[in-house]
């Protein structure tokens, strides 16, 4: 008798149009792309748990590889955001590079860590098509050798873009501190700054932006820091990455 009236009732709550929820599936996917560089390849192992960890708190699904052939139009559209994990730009074929642009000036979201920011054509072999375009997006800034690996102070600069949103004003990591030949200010939004007063620098820059976004892009943010394994034990930095991913992730 019981088992008759519970399909009545289910039968008179659908006629009702009262429907039963789905479950929900990801707020959207994020393709990491990592580098096969030794310098980065302890890093990279460390961020892998910590990615998919980020991914099933925050509700966005994530897959994770160091093949750069996934780069393709056909594999991208899988995809709302992109993560260069230390893939540096000269590590794609031009074919690559092709369909990595077009994803981002499609309106997909795009986070680059470090190495990603590895812009000019001192890397390069004469004979390769340099990827111009890469530079613009990057802020026009080329890349000049860094400092050693050593503690230092980040500065937040800009405590309301949902990038930085939640985190302290300043707070102390150990990495590489990149440098370029100029400030990207002026052609990005500077969100952080390096306070080169804390560290010994290899070519002082002065304004020293070490996170940005280009609004010329809906959903471009870099974090120049993120050299060494450790940077993922510090809980400020594992915010900025959160916080980045979900802002770029965006829909």
């Amino acid at each position: 008798m019981m088992v008759t009236r519970f399909a009545f009732l289910v039968f008179a709550l659908l006629v009702a149009g009262v429907g039963f929820a789905e479950p929900l599936g990801p707020k959207f996917r994020l393709l990491v792309v990592a580098s096969r560089a030794k310098d980065h390849l302890k890093m990279i192992a460390a961020a892998k748990p910590v990615l998919e960890k980020l991914a099933k708190e925050n509700g966005f699904a994530v897959d994770f590889t160091d093949d750069a052939d996934t780069i393709k139009d056909e594999n991208l559209s899988h995809y709302q955001a992109f993560m260069m994990l230390h893939l540096a730009p000269f590590d794609m074929k031009p074919a690559q590079q092709a369909a990595l642009q077009k994803f981002i000036e499609s309106g997909h979201g795009w986070i680059g860590i470090h190495a990603a920011g590895l812009t000019g054509r001192e890397f390069l072999d004469p004979k390769t098509v340099y990827w111009e375009w890469f530079e613009g997006f990057m802020g026009g800034v080329l890349y000049s050798p860094h400092p050693f690996y050593q503690k230092g102070t980040v500065i937040i600069e800009d405590r309301h873009h949902p990038v930085t949103r939640g985190l302290p004003p300043r707070f102390e990591i150990a990495d590489e501190w990149y440098e370029w030949d100029r400030s990207p200010r002026g052609n990005v939004r500077v969100l952080a700054t390096a306070d080169e007063s804390t560290y010994k620098q290899n070519k002082p820059m002065g304004d020293h932006p070490v996170v940005w976004i280009n609004e010329k892009y809906r959903r471009m943010v870099y974090l120049a820091i993120g050299h060494d394994p450790s940077i993922l034990d510090n809980k400020d930095y594992l915010h900025l990455l959160r916080n980045a991913i979900l802002w770029a992730g965006e829909k």
